[in-house]
This record gives structure tokens, C-alpha cells and sequence, in this order.
């Protein structure tokens, strides 16, 4: 009974103020948890403003960056399917660009740019965006550090990513770069004819160079479009499979590219542009230097993606099984050299699209969400 009658004086009554207390700090905690914090805004009521930001940012990069090194795009492509030995060659950079003016003139510098910016766009979209998010990700939303691996793993994952969604565009791409250049896919033979002077060697019209030993393909205007290629190439070469040969190979150059890429450019960016001396001629010196580093070190992937993409074209003699046994193939008859053929030209390519690129995507990111 003591202790009832002590314990009573401890627990006291209720009054009416009590509740209502409790009522308003919970109004309160609701209005707190209904104001919009500024990194959830809408676009259209459903879509993250921030994540259509770096979308739209990804775009617009790629975009700009390709089209503006078109020509030496092209050119690269052409010096790596090209097979060595072949009287038809485009050798040197320079004189390759004069070449490809007189025969081709402004539309082949532009030559497959137009499917090269349909695939660009989705591409660095996607890469960016995916980039973004793998960041948030591995730092679990920036509570821990984002240090070195961490990037180089989102940016390998945001390279796949993005190749496997746009990749049937980049093969079609690649066919319209070589269509019209005159060049021949046939390995040229031991026994080889007299050689005859420049002047004889007829312009073409169709994809390759024309031999009387050999029936090229032909293309038709037709052909000669997205649709057309895309089409061409389903039909003759083994259905929408075909569109995806090459990929593995993609994936396992484009993974550590990016990842080298993105690395690379932030690790620059930290030292070329610190607080204070933030400048465009630095921006774009970091990316530059960033896109020339990972591309040298990945180049004989993308050699050996070019040659899976090409190695369907009828008419040409050379076959690959596989991407080993291309790689086997090209060291052996060409040696370490084949697998970083065209990397002149893509050097020269690189650095100002890879410039472009991130210093194109820091600007519209700056201007569609201020800081």
C-alpha cells in the first residue's frame, strides 16, 4: 500500500493542455515533411529534375563533340578496315582529308555523321546520366568517399550501359562511313598485278574499290540511309543478330574507356582547376588530356570492334571467327602496329571531342540546374 500510494504523486494527471500540445508538434512534423526539398523537382510530375538534367546535358555534349571532328571520325574508320597493302589505301591524315574533299567533297567529311549523332545523343545521355547515379550510388547518396575505384567502377558500368542501348546504331554507322570511301576489303593477293599509275584507278561509286577479279557490292541510294543499311543488313547478313556482331567486344573496350575517362577528367579537373582558377581554357585542357590518356590506352579494342562490324560486307576476304581470333589474325599478319592503326587521326579526334564533351555537359548541367 506504501508503495501505490507513493507512486500515485509520480504519474500526473492529465489535462487538457496535454493533447493538444502533442496535436500541434505533430501538424507541425507533417508540414515539415510536406515541404519539397530542391533536389526532388519534377519534370511533367514524375520525372527527377535533376536526373533530366544530366540527360539532357549528355545530349547535347555528344552531339556537338562528334560533329565537330566528323572528318577525322570518318578517316578513322576507314584506316582501320582498311587492309594493309592495298593500292587504294588513304594514308597520311592530311592528304587522306584532301582525298576524301576531292572525291567526296563536303558531304563526305559529313558522311555517316547524321547516324552518328542519332546514336551520339542516346549514348552520352545515357552515359552520363548513368554515371551520375552510379556515383550516388557507391557513396551511398555522398555519405561516403568518392575516391579513385569508385569512379573508375561507375563509369565501366555507365559504358555498358550505354553501348548495349545504342549499339546496333553504331554498327550501322560504321557501314555508312565506309560506303562510299574508295577503298578495297579484299586482302590483297601474293601474286599481284603490274601496278598501274593513280590516273587509272577508276572514282567509285559503290563502297569499294572495283577489280575485275572481284564483285563488290553495290549500293543502292537506298542503301545509302539509316534505314536502308539498317534494312540491307538484316536482310543479307542474318536478322537483327547481325546488328549486335561485335558487341562483346564493345563492352569490353568501351567498360575500361570510360572508366579511364571519367577518372581520369575528374582527377584533372581537381589539379588543372581549383578553387579560384576555374577557367575555359583549363576545362577544356582536362578534357582533352583525359579523353587522349583513355582512349591510347583502350585503342585496340575499338580496332578490333571496327573489324567485327565490317567482317559481314560481302565481297571481302577476310573472315573472323571470333574476336580472338581476329586479334590472332591482325597480329599476325600485321603485327602489334594493326591493332593501333588510325590512332594518328583518332588522337587528333580525341582531344577536341573529348574537350567538347565535358566542357559542353558542365555548361548546360550549370544552366538547367544552377548551383
Amino acid at each position: 500500500m506504501t508503495l501505490s500510494s507513493s507512486a500515485a504523486p509520480s504519474s500526473p494527471p492529465p489535462t487538457a493542455s496535454t493533447p493538444a500540445k502533442a496535436s500541434q508538434s505533430e501538424e507541425r512534423e507533417v508540414q515539415q515533411a510536406q515541404v519539397p526539398l530542391p533536389s526532388k523537382k519534377l519534370f511533367f510530375g514524375f520525372l527527377p529534375q535533376e536526373s533530366v538534367s544530366y540527360f539532357i546535358s549528355g545530349g547535347v555534349a555528344g552531339a556537338a563533340s562528334r560533329t565537330v571532328v566528323s572528318p577525322l571520325e570518318r578517316l578513322k574508320i576507314i584506316q582501320q578496315v582498311q587492309p594493309s597493302g592495298s593500292n587504294s589505301q588513304y594514308k597520311g591524315v592530311w592528304r587522306s582529308l584532301v582525298r576524301m574533299w576531292q572525291e567526296e567533297g563536303f558531304k563526305g567529311f559529313m558522311r555517316g555523321n547524321g547516324i552518328n549523332c542519332l546514336r551520339i545523343i542516346p549514348y552520352s545521355a545515357v552515359q552520363f546520366t548513368a554515371y551520375e547515379q552510379l556515383k550516388k550510388v557507391f557513396t551511398r547518396h555522398g555519405s561516403e568517399e568518392l575516391n579513385t575505384p569508385k569512379r573508375l567502377a561507375s563509369g565501366a558500368l555507365a559504358g555498358i550501359i550505354s553501348v548495349c542501348t545504342t549499339y546496333p546504331l553504331d554498327l550501322v554507322r560504321s557501314r555508312l562511313s565506309i560506303a562510299t570511301a574508295s577503298i578495297d576489303l579484299v586482302a590483297p593477293a601474293v601474286d599481284v598485278a603490274p601496278k598501274t599509275s593513280s590516273a587509272s584507278i577508276p572514282k567509285l561509286v559503290s563502297a569499294f574499290h572495283t577489280t575485275a577479279s572481284a564483285a563488290l557490292p553495290q549500293y543502292t541510294q537506298a542503301d545509302l540511309t539509316v534505314k536502308g543499311m539498317t534494312m540491307k543488313v538484316v536482310r543479307e547478313e542474318g536478322g537483327v543478330r547481325a546488328l549486335y556482331r561485335g558487341v562483346g567486344t564493345t563492352a569490353m573496350g568501351v567498360a575500361p574507356y570510360v572508366g579511364l575517362n571519367f577518372a581520369a577528367y575528374e582527377f584533372l579537373r581537381a589539379s588543372i582547376t581549383p578553387p579560384g582558377k576555374s577557367n575555359t581554357t583549363r576545362k577544356l585542357a582536362c578534357g582533352a588530356l583525359a579523353g587522349s590518356i583513355s582512349q591510347t590506352l583502350t585503342y585496340p579494342f575499338d580496332v578490333l570492334r571496327r573489324k567485327m562490324q565490317v567482317i559481314g560486307i560481302q565481297g571481302g576476304s577476310i573472315k573472323y571467327n571470333g574476336a580472338l581470333d581476329a586479334l590472332q589474325s591482325i597480329v599476325r599478319t600485321e603485327g602489334i602496329a594493326g591493332l593501333y592503326r588510325g590512332l594518328w587521326p583518332n588522337l587528333l579526334k580525341v582531344a577536341p571531342s573529348a574537350a567538347t564533351a565535358f566542357f559542353t555537359y558542365e555548361l548546360v548541367k550549370e544552366f538547367l540546374v544552377p548551383p
